[in-house]
């Protein structure tokens, strides 16, 4: 019976290019089948080898380590060394020609020096970030040694008000500038887990400067006067540049672009970039008034000129623990959320510590903490920006966001010395101003944090 329906039931033939496992013989022809198909046919998509991954993005294409990598990350610390370390002692500067060579001169106009020195240095920014994405690391670190050391240079023989403005505050720190954007650009191209980590230790160079600058230049002041103390500096910087020229390398060849505008501008069409930008502006506006009149609101008080020298020095010790200790949280709990707390602790310790110390215990106390919260938003800025940036486009938005900052580092400290003058010498309203701005600040880091992550308080952000 069984036999009978096999005969019955005819048997279908399989196709002759399904027998052939799916693949055509190498002399047949197929006219039905266009060039695509064949190809299709010739070479399955599933025995295609995976693509490698992309060095620019995919986090596991860092190396997180090695050699190089931590070389690149001892040379940057030099740049930040001789770039914001010196710009974190503008304090000392602020007070002596306040008390020598311009006290003819308001505090509002002597401030405009310090200001100018650190609007320079973060507004040229932009310009520094697209040299650096298009010609590396080495030709801009060359240009800005030499403009670091010889304004520093025309300043020791400076005399009038004018000389000490385009000397230190215009050519210098243009130099600064020319230093610190390839040095923050280059660690970021080679560490992502360890990111925060990284900048931060790099960042600690320029707390380490902050701290043996001021030393020098108040001592050196009174030993061997003010010309050889800033040859002095110069010199150690000069020292310090050399070494990095040699060893700050990027892990990514340059990419050669035509210079355009919109490449500065259209970043800020993204939201986190805009509200870390407002926040970066906000809060150094707020900043950096402190860092510029803590030592002559402490001699103001009643300390004495030389205890009150230390303060810039005894700010930037607490603030090495501050631009190493956030980016290490940072790696572990979020960015923007170690960002936002430590900020918030710096306005706190304005307008609840520094307001009503009065004594030297209460300026003593203050200077290392306000230090140690303040060090975050140096340290951890750049970190925040390749967090929400494309790594090619590293040194391009991190000289924008810096740029935005420059804007309130230059207005910043004249209208605390106004506020001085207003206030008949005395320093509430600079304290009020300073600390409620960086609330201001703290907000927009807040809302970059909420914009990315949501209101899970314990999300990674």
């Amino acid at each position: 019976m069984s036999q009978d329906l096999e005969k019955q039931i005819p048997v279908q033939e399989e196709p002759e290019f399904e027998a052939q496992d799916n693949r055509v013989a190498p002399d047949s022809q197929d006219f039905s089948a266009s060039p695509t198909e064949k190809s299709s046919l010739e070479q399955p998509p599933q025995n295609e080898p995976p693509k490698p991954p992309n060095p620019w993005t995919d986090p596991t294409s860092f190396p997180d380590g090695g050699a190089q990598a931590w070389l690149t990350v001892a040379a940057a610390s030099a740049c930040f060394f001789v770039s914001w370390g010196w710009i974190n002692c503008i304090g000392v500067f602020q007070d002596y020609y306040m008390r020598a060579e311009l006290k003819q001169y308001s505090p509002s106009t002597v401030a405009w020096i310090p200001s100018l020195e650190t609007f320079f240095m973060l507004a040229t920014g932009p310009v520094a970030g697209f040299i650096f994405d298009n010609y590396g690391p080495t030709k801009l670190l060359i240009v800005g040694s030499f403009l670091h050391v010889f304004g520093l240079m025309m300043a020791s023989i400076s005399k009038e008000y004018y000389q000490f403005l385009l000397s230190q505050g215009v050519c210098s720190a243009i130099g600064a500038c020319c230093i610190f954007t390839p040095a923050v650009s280059c660690v970021s191209t080679w560490f992502f887990y360890k990111r925060g980590m990284a900048i931060g230790i790099t960042a600690a160079g320029s707390s380490l400067g902050g701290v043996l600058f001021p030393i020098i230049v108040s001592r050196m002041i009174d030993e061997t006067g003010f010309p050889w103390a800033m040859r002095t500096c110069a010199f150690l910087i000069l020292g310090l540049c050399t070494f990095a020229i040699f060893t700050l390398r990027s892990r990514f060849p340059p990419t050669r672009r035509p210079w355009n505008i919109m490449a500065f501008i259209r970043p800020l069409k993204e939201a986190p970039m805009i509200l870390l930008t407002l926040a970066t502006f906000f809060f150094y506006w707020g900043m950096f008034p402190v860092f510029s009149f803590v030592t002559a609101v402490a001699n103001g008080r009643g300390m004495s000129l030389e205890l009150a020298q230390y303060l810039v020095s005894i700010l930037n010790a607490g603030s090495v623990f501050g631009r190493t200790l956030p980016g290490l949280l940072g790696d572990r709990v979020g960015r923007f959320n170690v960002m936002t707390v430590f900020c918030t602790l710096t306005a706190i310790l304005i307008l609840a510590v520094w307001i009503p110390a009065t004594s030297n215990a209460g300026q003593l106390v203050f200077a290392p903490l306000f230090g140690f919260a303040s060090g975050a938003a140096i340290g951890l800025t750049p970190a925040l920006i390749a967090q929400v940036s494309p790594i090619k486009e590293i040194g391009v938005r991190t000289g924008t966001v810096f740029a935005a900052g420059s804007i309130g580092a230059l207005t910043g400290s004249p209208i605390g010395g106004q506020l001085i003058t207003r206030d008949h010498g005395g320093f509430l309203y600079l304290q009020l101003w300073g600390g409620c701005v960086c609330i201001v600040g703290c907000f927009f880091f807040l809302a970059g944090r909420i914009y990315l992550g949501g209101l899970d308080l314990k999300k990674k952000v």
